[in-house]
């Protein structure tokens, strides 16, 4: 747990950031929207989808059918796409290490379900890894309003100035920068120019990106 008196942290999205699951989640979008008549592909996953809660994605696409089951129906298909095991995005598990040796507070934000969240963070190897895990519809508002990332930093008693936020879509870019973190845009999905337009500071391919170092460095006050 963290201490009380912590005032660092580096918060994580999950999807798209902890690891590369926009590729699952794209594919049953297009068959859930298949089985209604309405063809979608990647492009417009991303453009209409990426980093959203579900429940808001199908009350505006599908507003006469239950939003709740459809999202229910749509993770559990993720859930069972996913399976047991998955890699994590590179770099992370050194990251963390360094993190946890200086002292930081460590925190996933996400706009998933609880249980595939714990589902994700098990497959990947890191369900013990993080003080605390903040789902986006357990807070008053989810994604892209900052929400979330405040209730991360409330909960580990951090500092925004001190505190680096990662992610991978729009709409979380958009919830970390608004509550005042400075935030690192994952080109996962979305490329360089897409994540700084939404609010990134700057943008990193994975978390082996050099630039990582320093940043660190600064933030523990390793260095000037």
């Amino acid at each position: 747990m963290p201490s009380p008196v912590q005032t660092a942290a580096l918060l994580f999205d999950l999807d798209g950031t902890l690891l590369h699951s926009d590729p699952l989640h794209a594919q049953i979008f297009i068959d859930l929207f298949a089985a209604r008549g309405v063809a979608i592909d990647d492009a417009y996953y991303l453009r209409h989808m990426h980093g959203r809660l579900n429940e808001d994605i199908f009350t505006e696409f599908f507003p006469d059918e239950d939003a709740a089951q459809l999202s229910w129906d749509k993770e559990a298909a993720f859930r069972d796409r996913l399976g047991g095991a998955a890699p994590a995005t590179a770099g992370v598990e050194p990251l963390l290490a360094r993190a946890r040796a200086d002292g930081l507070g460590l925190a996933v934000v996400t706009n998933a379900p609880r249980i595939n969240a714990e589902v994700m963070l098990a497959a990947i190897g890191l369900a013990d890894a993080f003080d605390t895990l903040v789902i986006g519809d357990e807070c008053d508002r989810g994604k892209p309003h900052p929400d979330p990332y405040l209730a991360a930093m409330a909960a580990l008693n951090a500092d925004p100035a001190r505190c680096i936020a990662f992610e991978d879509s729009p709409s979380g870019v958009h919830s970390a920068a608004a509550s005042g973190v400075y935030t690192v845009g994952l080109e996962s999905s979305l490329d360089a120019d897409s994540l700084r337009d939404a609010g990134a500071a700057m943008t990193i391919k994975d978390f082996t990106a050099p630039a990582l170092g320093p940043m660190l460095d600064r933030l523990t006050g390793a260095r000037p």
